[in-house]
This record gives structure tokens, sequence and C-alpha cells, in this order.
């Protein structure tokens, strides 16, 4: 897979992976909220793998620093989850009241959960986006303001002889 299509595909898993988690919650598909729930774990694992790879293939490029860094953060972040989310499977010992917040330890463990699960698919879609242009070399080209031009015609590959 080139880098830039496994880019785009962690935000896809990741899109994915809020669909599944909703799905656990809906009536129909209690029977196998289980089974979900190790599907996610799986596709969460996954998403650890790619992102590795996201970040090792965009820092072996010239792209600006900034990129790189954002694409660290987010293998970073899935480390984070992952972590999380393994404690999220024994609810049973996360039943501490928090008397302040009024919810338990499980409730706050599952919002920075879901709070880092939007960042990596806002980080991943903006390192997506960056190499994307970066790639093209899109950032030397500038339009008019107030100008949104056309998409450029696709270059037409040369036959061969």
């Amino acid at each position: 897979m080139k880098l830039w299509q496994a880019l785009f595909a962690m935000i896809w898993i990741a899109f994915m992976e809020f669909l599944l988690v909703m799905a656990t919650h809906v009536p129909t598909f209690e029977p196998v909220a289980n089974i979900l729930t190790y599907l996610h774990a799986a596709l969460g694992f996954g998403m650890i793998l790619l992102a590795l790879n996201n970040y090792n293939g965009v820092r072996n490029t010239t792209i600006a620093g900034r990129v790189k860094r954002t694409a660290q953060s987010t293998f970073q972040l899935s480390i984070l989850m992952a972590v999380l989310g393994a404690v999220l499977l024994f609810p049973d010992y996360l039943t501490w009241s928090i008397p302040v917040l009024g919810f338990t330890l499980f409730y706050l463990i599952l919002f920075v959960h879901v709070v880092n699960a939007f960042a990596i698919i806002t980080q991943a879609a903006a390192v997506a986006i960056a190499y994307d242009m970066w790639e093209d070399k899109e950032f030397n080209q500038e339009t008019k303001p107030g100008e949104v031009p056309a998409m450029p015609a696709p270059a037409k590959p040369e036959p061969k002889p």
C-alpha cells in the first residue's frame, strides 16, 4: 500500500471504529455486543500498526516538520487509546465515584478515550491532506483571493513502447 493510501485508510478505519462502538449500543446489536467490542479492539490494534507505519513513512520523507510531529503524536495517541481501552475492559474495577463530577472513574476514562479518538481522526486527516498536497507540490501554487480553481485533470500516462 502506498503511503498516501495508508494515511487515508487510517481516517476511514477510525470512522469505522466510531460506527462500530455506536452499534454496540443499538438494541438490535445487543446480542453481539461482546463480539463488536472485540472487533473494536482488533481494529484498534490495527490502527496502532497503521499509525506506526504512517509515522515511519512520513518521517522518512522531506516533508515539513509539523507534519512529521503530527504523525508522531497520532501514533502516540493510538498507544494511549490502547491502554485506556484495555482498562475499560474491566469496568467492575472502575466503580470509584468522583463526587465533584458526579460519575465514576469508568466514565471519566471513557470520556478521555472518546476525546482521544476524535483527536486521532482529526490529526490523521491533517497528516493525510498535508502529505497529499506536499507530494503533489500543491503548496507551491497560489490562487487569487476569492477564487476556487477547478481540480486539475490527472496527467495521462505515456504509452509504453
